[in-house]
């Protein structure tokens, strides 16, 4: 391992800055602004239109991250993709003010769909084409910075008196073109043409496909807990005492996102010293188990909130350092882009599976019940891992 070229640490911070960049141009807007759009523009009737609103905006961004990831496969380039995407996309946020009904908006939200993914989907490859497997560990903890990034974000922009409701849209552009360009312009990285090699359809490869599948299955398995959490966290606080309010589940939440950081670097650089990518998923992936199953049993607000942050923080390091470590586990990287693309739908079909399962669940049994389903699909997840062979 220490004989492989390794990319420089400036392009490896520059990049995590891009990648929480990105994070920071829609999670403010899907979380907050968006639903205050809405609100204004429908009255009390917005939880309907929103969920139309998410679930069009959920389906471009699949298919716009295969096609975007795909089209930067065969040009070669990620960069012109990745300043055209931001481009497109901050014009059409910042166009959101305009728009003066229901139907409009939620056009706008798919075409703003169609170019952030334009922007997400090369700069996801981008890591792949550039960054060794003895350095993708210390990558998927840089990479926990992105949600903390976007949760900070979020409070940033809703700061009482810093901007009216024009203006957060602006700072939220500002904010992530000012992370994203400086990878572009001065991130200077070192080539990795050993990683760009062609790889034919037909040729047998050292990482087995059951691999591959079982890290998408992985993902996705503990996605559908995160996405539970992030539609539901507060509703469930409240049902176990009624004084919690939003702004105590908000500093609780970004309080998991920002301390999952050190943690990710300190997991991801292990599993690069010791060459144990795999492991790190599959523990983190069982904890996360055990922190739903002590939400499922918890009855206090302090046993809720524990079983919380041992759930989200551990969930956390596992979505950071999975997304590095799938670039490692990609047969093909003349298709990588695509194929990253595929796996971003473990990222957007949670959110059209968790309302199903929660109106199955939550109305007749509880958010126990819930709970104990997931717990039982993250366990799933770390077994798959656990069981997966890592070479062919």
């Amino acid at each position: 391992m220490t004989d492989q070229p390794r990319q420089a640490l400036r392009f490896l911070w520059l990049y995590a800055l891009a990648a929480a960049g990105g994070a920071v141009a829609y999670v403010p807007f899907l979380t907050i602004l968006l639903p205050v759009r809405m609100s204004e523009l429908s009255g009390a009737e917005d939880v309907e239109p929103l969920a139309y609103a998410a679930f069009a905006g959920a389906i471009a961004a699949s298919l716009a991250n295969i096609a975007f990831g795909g089209l930067s496969d065969r040009t070669g380039s990620r960069r012109g993709w990745i300043l055209g995407g931001l481009a497109l996309s901050s014009i059409l946020l910042v166009s959101v003010r305009t728009t003066d009904d229901i139907a409009a908006l939620i056009a706008l939200i798919v075409l703003w769909q169609l170019a952030l993914n334009m922007m997400l989907a090369p700069l996801a490859a981008w890591a792949g084409d550039l960054v060794p497997d003895a350095q993708k560990g210390f990558l998927g903890g840089l990479l926990a910075f992105a949600p903390a990034a976007g949760a900070l974000a979020g409070a940033v922009v809703t700061w009482p008196g810093l901007a009216d409701a024009d203006g957060r849209l602006v700072l939220v552009v500002a904010m992530a073109a000012a992370m994203v360009l400086p990878v572009l312009l001065v991130g200077r990285p070192v080539p990795m043409p050993q990683l760009m090699v062609p790889v034919p359809a037909s040729t047998r490869t050292d990482r087995p496909r059951s691999l591959v599948a079982r890290m998408w299955m992985a993902r996705l398995l503990v996605q559908l807990s995160e996405a539970a959490l992030f539609a539901y966290l507060l509703y469930w606080f409240r049902s176990i005492d009624a004084s919690v309010t939003d702004s105590d589940t908000a500093r609780i939440f970004s309080l998991v996102l920002v301390a999952a950081v050190p943690f990710s670097l300190l997991a991801g650089r292990w599993s690069d010293r010791v060459d144990r990518p795999i492991l790190p998923l599959a523990v983190t992936a069982a904890v996360a188990s055990l922190g739903l199953v002590l939400m499922a049993l918890a009855e206090t607000r302090e046993a809720a909130i524990g079983g919380y942050i041992l759930f989200g923080l551990v969930a956390s390091i596992f979505l950071a350092l999975h997304s590095a470590q799938t670039l490692r586990v990609l047969p093909r990287p003349q298709t990588r882009g695509r194929d990253l693309g595929f796996f971003n739908l473990t990222n957007t079909t949670p959110s059209l599976i968790m309302p199903w399962l929660t109106l199955s669940l939550v109305p007749g049994f509880g958010f126990d019940a819930l709970f104990t389903v997931l717990a039982a699909l993250a366990l799933l997840a770390s077994l798959l891992l656990a069981t997966a062979r890592t070479r062919g």
